[in-house]
């Protein structure tokens, strides 16, 4: 099968020959029909994790965000049948760890990282391997469209999780997005359909155009305003009930946690670069005085995509109206470089291998 390895960082993938998969006993091979290009590869691309031992070794089949059809099940496999559409989470679970069985997949303590790590190859591939099928595979519902359940991938599955889960985001409440890549998109679009009012900060216009089409109340151009957190302040008569750095830099995250109201959630979805190397400076006393929490979020616990899933059906969401780029294989070497100076938007995913 034709796939995109990485064979020296920040150079084009080798778009190449490799062996098709083949199902371990609680494992099931998918055709990839769509798949995510996400700026967690453009990171893995670059070489950066080395502060935090997640450094992705070249040899590495790339990609993380794959919807397709299962085409061969291992053995063991019972709750996954050849023929279905199944969505797959990037952070895989193998189902029996304490966190697992508490429906923390996501965190699994003995977990995979599809398109990360040597035994869970990725799927900028013609097929890719799913472990532990019956705990991590999701069957799509008809209707579904697969470019949807592509645009899932990590970004909207963790921006999913993020607000509905861990920062509780209520109808009524103000929700601060920083920075309007596909994950901040992403939130956008959740936050609003959870009934929040949503303020889109970035630099660019082309996103906070996308933004509005999506679902924001307000969009703030923070190269325009003199802060950020008072211009948020003044929108939304206090600060932020719930903010999001979608973006991981220093300056997004501080003004993350300086634009929330007295009692304000900020939630970190964005991954650092090697300017932070996973470290960033916040206004502890500030967080402390204001009873303000501080969350994470990553990825979605597998037991929990059937929430998503219903509202994509009953069109309550509708992840493909991000969907901005289609590109073959060989194109994402390309998009991933556009990346590095933030010239994409919404979310482009692979769909001719």
């Amino acid at each position: 099968m034709r796939a995109a390895v990485l064979r020296e960082y920040g150079e084009p993938l080798a778009v190449e020959e490799v062996p098709d998969p083949e199902p371990d006993p609680h494992g099931v091979v998918v055709s990839v029909e769509a798949c995510g290009i996400c700026r967690s590869d453009w990171h893995a691309w670059k070489g950066h994790g080395e502060w935090a031992d997640d450094r992705v070794d070249p040899g590495q089949i790339l990609g993380h965000e794959p919807a397709g059809t299962v085409v061969e099940v291992g053995d063991d496999v019972d709750g996954v049948a050849v023929g279905d559409r199944v969505a797959v989470p990037f952070n895989l679970g193998e189902g029996s760890c304490p966190q697992c069985r508490r429906g923390h997949g996501n965190v699994c303590d003995d977990g995979y990282a599809l398109g990360f790590e040597h035994d869970a190859q990725g799927a900028f591939a013609e097929r890719v391997h799913v472990p532990h099928a019956d705990f991590n595979a999701t069957v799509v519902p008809d209707a579904v469209p697969m470019e949807a359940v592509a645009a899932l991938g990590c970004r909207y599955a963790t921006a999913f999780h993020a607000l509905a889960h861990r920062a509780d985001v209520a109808g009524g409440d103000w929700v601060a997005v920083h920075g309007c890549g596909g994950l901040g998109l992403a939130g956008v679009q959740i936050a609003s359909a959870l009934g929040a009012g949503v303020v889109a900060v970035d630099v660019r216009e082309e996103p906070l155009a996308l933004a509005e089409q999506v679902g924001a109340a307000e969009t703030v151009r923070s190269d325009r305003v003199d802060s950020v957190p008072e211009t948020i302040a003044a929108l939304t008569d206090g600060g932020a009930h719930v903010s999001m750095d979608a973006l991981g830099r220093a300056e997004t995250c501080r003004n993350s946690v300086d634009c929330l109201r007295t009692r304000g959630s900020h939630v970190q979805v964005g991954l650092t670069t090697d300017a932070e190397k996973g470290e960033v400076a916040l206004p502890v006393d500030e967080i402390t005085r204001w009873d303000v929490s501080v969350l994470g979020s990553r990825g979605m616990p597998p037991s929990r995509y059937d929430e998503l899933l219903r509202m994509i059906a009953s069109d309550q969401l509708r992840p493909e109206e991000l969907v901005t780029e289609r590109v073959d294989l060989g194109a994402v070497s390309d998009r991933l470089a556009a990346m590095t100076d933030y010239e994409t938007s919404g979310i482009e995913l692979v769909t001719e291998f």
